[in-house]
């Protein structure tokens, strides 16, 4: 065994590797997938160009990878990033057609990225454009590991943890290579994590069913006449009208939802988060960025979940629902000044605190 010496400063972990006879948390995952992809941009609409997997069993060795270019199907976006243009990408198979192989090896595994959300968010929306279903159930995200195991790292990025585990980054931006890099970097972390008795920050995975480029059946994509398909430009966030309601107060279980309530989202959902926003402010509803004392209600399909609003909920006892039984209750929210509740907010539309 040997002890883990970071890189940059700090003091050292002593925390050994653990042998494959010593004890291990029965709690811990049978085997990771760590992926890394590449894309056309940042937004809801964009492609994945590149994806790379290393298979990693319980322990975190390497058990194989794999890498493809993706063809797009349209503009690669920033080349002078990760590298691939047109010409690169022209022969290289699509994502429906990569998709199978992609899956088998995602299967069973938990999803690991750096940044997590972002990747897990980009292959789900490539299945759900090809007519299928990420089979991914939880994903664990390194920089809230780091965070949790205390690297004295001097900011998130992948560089950044590398360099403190001593782990040679050869070809930045390039899927196979970060992949690699977070492989050898996450393997170290997760013996830390065990020897420490840590608890892993697992967040279960919600595969979207619907999202503004792919929408439900029967009902068109925004600016698509006649139910057509397209893939349209990403649309930016953007400031909401102030809610016209003072806030009645929290929900109570049970009861409808009241126009004027205060409502925060956070976690997965099977449905695009901007289409649940809309949905919630066309009903009379606000639509908090945050969790407060004049929150109404947290919608969240893992309320145990490691986000700060969930986190938050928790502290105050703002009441929590998940995404169907708030589906649900939107279809009857009750006019402001049917059912007041405890704690109402008296002015009308202020920003959330």
């Amino acid at each position: 065994m040997h002890a883990i010496q970071p890189r940059g400063g700090g003091a050292a972990w002593a925390a050994p590797f653990a042998d494959p006879q010593s004890s291990w948390p029965d709690a811990y995952p049978e085997g990771y997938a760590v992926v890394d992809v590449e894309t056309t941009g940042l937004g809801r609409s964009d492609r994945i160009v590149s994806a790379a997997v290393y298979r990693l069993d319980a322990r975190g060795a390497v058990v194989d990878h794999w890498y493809s270019p993706v063809n797009p199907e349209r503009d690669p976006g920033p080349v002078w990033i990760h590298g691939l243009t047109s010409e690169a990408l022209e022969g290289a198979p699509t994502f429906p057609e990569v998709a199978e192989e992609l899956g088998a090896r995602l299967a069973g595994r938990v999803l690991v990225a750096h940044n997590a959300l972002f990747d897990w968010n980009m292959i789900a929306r490539e299945f759900l454009r090809a007519g299928l279903t990420a089979p991914v159930e939880q994903r664990l995200c390194t920089i809230v590991l780091s965070r949790d195991l205390r690297l004295p790292l001097p900011n998130h990025k992948l560089e950044s943890l590398a360099a403190h585990f001593g782990v040679a980054q050869q070809r930045a931006h390039h899927a196979l290579d970060d992949a690699r890099v977070l492989a050898e970097a996450f393997r170290p972390s997760l013996h830390l994590a065990a020897a420490a008795g840590l608890a892993l920050p697992l967040t279960a995975c919600v595969a979207p069913v619907e999202s503004e480029d792919r929408p439900a059946a029967g009902r068109p994509a925004p600016g698509v006449r006649g139910g057509g398909s397209s893939w349209g430009p990403y649309r930016p966030s953007r400031r909401r009208t102030a809610c016209p309601y003072p806030n009645p107060g929290r929900w109570q279980d049970g009861g409808p939802l009241v126009q004027g309530m205060r409502v925060a989202f956070t976690g997965d959902t099977a449905t695009d988060r901007e289409l649940l926003e809309d949905r919630a402010v066309e009903a009379g509803l606000h639509v908090a960025s945050s969790v407060s004392r004049l929150t109404s209600l947290l919608v969240t399909n893992e309320p145990g979940s490691w986000s700060g609003k969930a986190r938050r909920a928790r502290e105050l006892g703002t009441p929590v629902l998940d995404e169907q039984g708030f589906l649900q209750l939107l279809r009857d929210v009750a006019p402001h000044g049917t059912a007041p509740g405890p704690g109402a907010d008296r002015g009308a539309g202020g920003a959330e605190r």
